[in-house]
């Protein structure tokens, strides 16, 4: 129960405007939103009536701030309305949870320089008032500067409002597992999960600090409101521990369930490991929509480790589907029901079977060649996510037109640069002298120079052709969109334009598809797939009404992470052991991403690895399940436009 407080209006608003049903299983008030724009929105909101009531009341508005993707929209929305809205900041007082260690302001990894280009750089704060750990601080006087900061905060009232994310090891500000519950500011060894997290920031987990000053657990709690942000499948699980769990060090953000004013704030990817959402049946009564059905005898399989048809009435009502099962009449109608449902997603033609009847099958048997669009994110998401698919649909006749909509040149490392371009020097290239030299002189964490990203986006492209080749695709029917949104030089990137957009709808026009294939990953809302996935909807909204597109299809895939669960599958594409070594021989094109990838994040295994991994692990699902057995299985949902 949330105590009373100057944002009480402003926390039922959050219930009216998300999808909030608390249950016994919960011990953090949470609000659950459609996206992380609509979360973000309302938070920024709140913070400017807080900032608005201050002001009119004299006095000073103490906020916390963090950094991370998470906050991104929130800060742009406050400097909208600073700008638009004549919102002030002339009384704001800030203080930040954290800083790497070391780390100089100036260099554009640190959280100093994150905050001046989101927020500070572009409002009225007063410079004396804004509080950020300093990364560059002498190691004998970190323990002094610590106990500073903290009485620095007390000295102006304490902290009105703490802005929070939520890292994967469950740390708030930098307060990894084992953080004390009245642990302050301290200097702290950063988990390797959280490094890994923050290595495409430092291109490559190498350069991530292994240190960071961060304001700890008592001095977050002694915040008078706390908002906690929450976006993304790839947050689902911590936040499910440190909603439901138990009180632990071992996650430290389970500490907040003993805090009277918190709210987590969530989209409905993040939500979605939640009781009520994952499970809803066990909450309490529930309306069985087909999609809920489905979702419940998947898992009731799963917990029961029974195929579809071997259920009995008796799992029904043991495991709380009682309800389900008077709906329908007999375990036997809904086991059925559901696997001919599975059995009508396996097709070995995703682009449909010719002259055959398709009542029964996720594509159209016509027309027979199809012509399709395969959206690939960056220059390798088409052979590692859907490269057994990619291939049935050459081989059975269609024109297959792949679209790379990224360079994907922040991907190259220096090295693997280095080693072209002192190539097309022996070759006699003058360009190639000016490339060797900017890389020779490139400083750490710098971004590269536009002759430097000319040729890792070659590189790329070199080894996209090899595979689109090896795979059958001509030529002509490759094409590289190079988005200017990702053509920034540095990890950040800039917002979608409408040129962006209006280059996605020129090569959908020209091409004027049946089928449209893309990267559905919704795991960072800031992420290069979610981007590339967002340029995709917003140009079909101005394409729906053009004739072409009554007849056009679009099927989404996942990238080497995550596959979509079972019960959402609505096409799989099984592939047999040559095939699946045929899509291992094309992802091993993309040599530049092969050995010591940039990106690696936590999993050591190289893309390969995962994907097939992930395509095995899915047939294993389905075989399990009481279908057919399968080497692999790429899976796709399809997207439903107009």
């Amino acid at each position: 129960m949330i105590s009373e407080s100057p944002t009480m209006k402003k926390e039922i608003n959050y219930q009216r405007a998300g999808q909030f049903e608390e249950t016994r299983y919960e011990k953090i008030h949470n609000v659950v939103f459609y996206d992380s724009k609509e979360g973000s929105l309302a938070v920024a909101r709140e913070i400017a009536d807080l900032i608005r009531a201050k002001q009119a009341g004299n006095e000073s508005c103490v906020l916390g701030l963090a950094t991370g993707s998470s906050p991104i929209k929130v800060y742009e929305e406050l400097v909208r309305m600073h700008k638009e809205e004549e919102l002030s900041f002339f009384n704001v007082i800030t203080f930040n949870l954290d800083e790497y260690y070391p780390m100089a302001k100036e260099n554009m990894q640190s959280y100093d320089y994150f905050m001046h280009e989101h927020l500070f750089n572009h409002i009225d704060i007063l410079e004396e008032n804004i509080n950020i750990p300093d990364g560059t601080i002498e190691v004998e006087d970190i323990y002094q500067y610590c106990i500073d900061y903290e009485l620095k905060i007390k000295s102006v009232g304490g902290i009105d409002f703490q802005l929070l994310g939520i890292g994967r090891t469950g740390h708030v500000g930098f307060n990894e597992p084992g953080s004390h519950y009245n642990s302050g500011t301290r200097i702290i060894t950063l988990d390797h999960l959280t490094r890994a997290d923050a290595a495409s920031d430092f291109l490559g987990i190498d350069n991530v600090p292994r240190k960071a000053i961060t304001m700890g657990i008592a001095t977050v709690r002694s915040a008078k409101r706390i908002v906690l942000l929450g976006w993304g499948q790839h947050k689902a699980s911590i936040l499910k521990q440190t909603i439901e769990g138990s009180i632990s060090s071992e996650v430290p953000a389970t500490y907040l369930q003993e805090h009277n004013n918190t709210t987590f704030v969530l989209d409905t990817e993040a939500a979605s490991e939640l009781t009520r959402n994952k499970t809803p049946w066990l909450v309490g009564v529930s309306e069985w929509t087909p999609e809920l059905r489905n979702k419940a005898i998947i898992w009731l399989c799963e917990t029961t480790q029974k195929s579809i048809l071997s259920l009995t009435d008796k799992d029904y009502n043991d495991y709380g589907m009682s309800g389900l099962l008077a709906l329908e009449g007999s375990a036997y109608d809904l086991n059925i029901k559901m696997f001919n449902k599975l059995q009508r997603t396996i097709t070995g033609w995703p682009g449909g079977k010719p002259n055959s009847t398709d009542t029964n099958r996720p594509e159209r048997a016509t027309p027979s060649c199809k012509r399709v669009i395969i959206f690939s994110p960056h220059p390798d998401d088409d052979v590692i996510s859907m490269g057994g698919t990619l291939d049935r649909l050459v081989e059975q006749g269609h024109e297959v037109h792949v679209v790379y909509q990224t360079s994907g040149n922040i991907a190259v490392s220096d090295e693997e640069a280095l080693k072209f371009a002192e190539i097309a020097q022996e070759l006699g290239a003058m360009r190639a002298q000016n490339i060797i030299h900017d890389l020779h002189v490139k400083k750490e964490n710098t971004a590269d120079t536009v002759e430097v990203r000319k040729l890792k986006g070659l590189i790329r492209r070199g080894e996209s052709f090899g595979a689109t080749r090896y795979l059958g695709v001509k030529d002509v029917n490759v094409h590289f969109l190079d988005l200017p949104f990702y053509e920034t030089g540095k990890v950040k990137k800039n917002d979608l334009s409408d040129e962006d957009i209006a280059i996605m709808c020129a090569i959908i026009k020209k091409i004027a598809p049946h089928q449209i294939y893309a990267a559905g990953d919704l795991a960072d809302p800031h992420g290069t797939h979610k981007v590339c996935l967002d340029a995709l909807f917003e140009a079909l909204e101005k394409l729906k009404k053009e004739p072409y597109m009554e007849h056009c299809w679009v099927w989404l895939y996942r990238g080497a992470w995550h596959e979509w669960d079972i019960y959402e599958i609505e096409m799989a594409v099984p592939m047999s052991p040559d095939q699946v070594l045929k899509k291992r021989h094309a992802v091993f094109y993309h040599q530049s991403q092969k050995d010591g990838v940039m990106f690696q994040g936590e999993d050591s295994r190289e893309f390969w690895m995962r994907a097939e991994e992930r395509n095995r692990s899915t047939a294993k699902k389905y075989q399990t399940l009481g279908l057919a057995d399968y080497a692999a299985m790429e899976a796709f949902v399809r997207y439903y436009f107009i």
